[in-house]
């Protein structure tokens, strides 16, 4: 593989950047694996990465039925946090805050990883009672966590709105300063590399329509480019997940999915140097280093397979980001996009083996996929390589649901919806 450095950078500008090599190959698909991963978004690709990187597995396929960056690890707000309450839910997030700080040197690719800082506002007493506890069951774990007064936050972001008529008044913030942003196509460019590097054979346009069965074991999967056999098959494919495990004849999954819409402003001079949340409703908002502001809401209330929203969506997230920053109101909008979030019962993710011998589960991401994509791809490539889940998913088991063990961080209930 071709390494990146300053010199290599400088060597090609010489030469008009005729010479560099693809940063992946295009190869066929082989007859026969030792594993093979369905899905070439972020998870997918991470944890090939892994595999062949920690568990020495190398004889990998993964199977993308597009192009890669054409799913969620392209259609996100790009967000990186691990501002968690549960302690399951902080030990996992702060394992994938860890990855993403020496993500861009493992990988020989610049991820674009800026830890700008995550501040969450709080709009009444209560709220701000309740970070307060957040921040103390994240410090308890090692993570860092500042909880802010009414000035502080005013001086961090001065575009808000903290006048006295204000109609959501802010009286604090519980601040992340080493959380922030990434570019999300790096990411899964860099992945993309590095894994073909160690020899995993990426293969896109190459969409799964079966499982091949032996005695009640997957041994392998049906294509649109042939029959492929491999003794592991791990599924990541997120929002499209029921629509795969459908394939293998498994009906039901503790599972919806919605769609999830983001939006990008024109670009503007640096205004907003973090990301900030907006408490009272449900809005994150950070600016690009093009100075566009990336923003994003809720979902949109009914079930979907569809990349793209609908309007009430829309206007309930500018109403939300012009209440909060009233300069952004005369801002035009440029673009917007909708990734499929599959949201499980209780807005924690499903790292497991099963639900069928020889295959393996990775879903149920909800809102957090794209932050934790290091840590999922790392665990899930253990939980293949060893049939058994690494004590950081081990809590994110399919069964979690039959046994009553939910992880409930928001204490929204049973409602993947309101996850």
């Amino acid at each position: 593989m071709q390494k990146y450095s300053a010199l290599s950078l400088l060597r090609n500008a010489l030469s008009g950047h005729r010479d560099w090599q693809p940063a992946w190959r295009k190869p066929d698909p082989k007859p026969a694996y030792d594993a093979i991963i369905v899905g070439g978004g972020g998870h997918g690709l991470s944890t090939a990465y892994y595999l062949a990187k920690e568990h020495g597995l190398t004889n990998i396929a993964v199977l993308e039925k597009g192009w890669l960056g054409s799913g969620n690890i392209g259609r996100n707000t790009t967000i990186v946090r691990s501002n968690y309450m549960l302690p399951d839910n902080n030990r996992f997030y702060e394992w994938s805050m860890k990855l993403w700080e020496g993500l861009s040197l493992d990988l020989n690719y610049n991820v674009m990883f800026s830890q700008r800082g995550v501040l969450n506002l709080a709009h009444t007493p209560s709220q701000l009672d309740d970070y307060a506890r957040r921040g103390n069951s994240m410090r308890l774990e090692g993570i860092d966590a500042e909880l802010l007064g009414r000035e502080e936050v005013a001086r961090m972001v001065p575009g808000l709105d903290m006048s006295p008529s204000a109609r959501f008044p802010v009286l604090g913030g519980l601040l992340q300063p080493r959380a922030g942003t990434a570019r999300h196509d790096a990411v899964a460019w860099g992945y993309a590399r590095a894994a073909d590097a160690r020899g995993v054979d990426i293969i896109e346009n190459c969409e799964v329509t079966g499982f091949l069965r032996e005695g009640g074991r997957i041994v392998g999967v049906e294509t649109t480019r042939g029959e492929i056999r491999a003794p592991k098959v791990g599924v990541a494919v997120a929002g499209s997940t029921s629509q795969v495990l459908r394939l293998a004849g498994i009906e039901r999954l503790p599972i919806e999915s919605h769609v999830l819409q983001a939006f990008v402003s024109e670009p503007v001079k640096p205004i907003l140097d973090c990301v900030v949340t907006f408490g009272a409703g449900h809005l994150y908002i950070s600016q690009s280093d093009k100075g566009g502001l990336v923003f994003g809401g809720d979902i949109d209330k009914y079930n979907s397979y569809a990349q793209r929203g609908n309007l009430p969506v829309v206007e309930h997230v500018m109403s939300e980001v012009s209440v909060m920053l009233p300069f952004v109101s005369r801002l035009r909008l440029l673009r917007n996009w909708g990734g499929i979030m599959d949201m499980s019962m209780d807005g924690s993710p499903i790292i497991t083996t099963g639900p069928l011998p020889g295959l393996y589960l990775n879903a149920g991401w909800c809102y957090g996929g794209f932050k934790a994509t290091p840590a999922s791809g790392w665990c899930f490539a253990w939980t293949m390589a060893r049939d058994e889940p690494h004590p950081l998913n081990a809590p994110f088991t399919l069964d979690r649901f039959q046994r009553g063990y939910v992880l409930d961080e928001r204490g929204a209930g049973p409602y993947p919806k309101m996850h």
